[in-house]
């Protein structure tokens, strides 16, 4: 709440510099406010009485919002990166997925390792979690399991994430 919307009989007054004014009428503390040509905010409503403190409220609402942007800067988006394995893949090809499975691990992603069995595949799926196992021998230095290998449909998932 700001200036006239504070409806409040007496409030604590606390001036541009932070120092305590005491406690007063509102109407007293917008006057004071009004002569500096600065706004009175009303920061603790809960206390006993109201705390109120003169500030530009402009400038205030600009400070925040920029916080806010540079908070929002700083943080770190991780992605949820995804390899697909068949059941019939070769030692090579295996390493070669290992390989930028580490990569993304390495640049903070999560890795969403997918076994996809396609036609008489899915007799087979309870002999394929070795696959997936082996992927992990291959990442077990810097990776952590996060959810363990499931059957949904027709793929078995696995995700990985960065050992901390």
């Amino acid at each position: 709440m700001i200036n006239e919307q504070i409806r409040d009989k007496e409030v604590r007054l606390i001036s541009e510099d932070g120092e305590q004014l005491g406690i007063m009428s509102a109407k007293e503390a917008l006057k004071i406010a009004k002569e500096a040509n600065l706004d009175l905010v009303k920061i603790a409503p809960n206390a006993k009485p109201p705390v109120c403190r003169i500030i530009d409220y402009g400038k205030y609402r600009y400070e925040q919002t920029r916080k806010e942007k540079e908070a929002r800067k700083k943080q770190k988006i991780t992605e949820v990166k995804e390899i697909r394995l068949s059941p019939n893949i070769d030692d090579n090809d295996l390493n070669t997925k290992a390989n930028m499975a580490r990569r993304f691990l390495s640049k903070g992603d999560k890795v969403k390792v997918t076994l996809r069995f396609r036609g008489r595949e899915m007799a087979h799926t309870s002999s394929s979690k070795v696959i997936l196992d082996s992927f992990f021998a291959l990442l077990g230095d810097i990776a952590v399991i996060e959810k363990p290998a499931k059957l949904e449909g027709r793929n078995m998932t696995m995700f990985l994430s960065e050992k901390r």
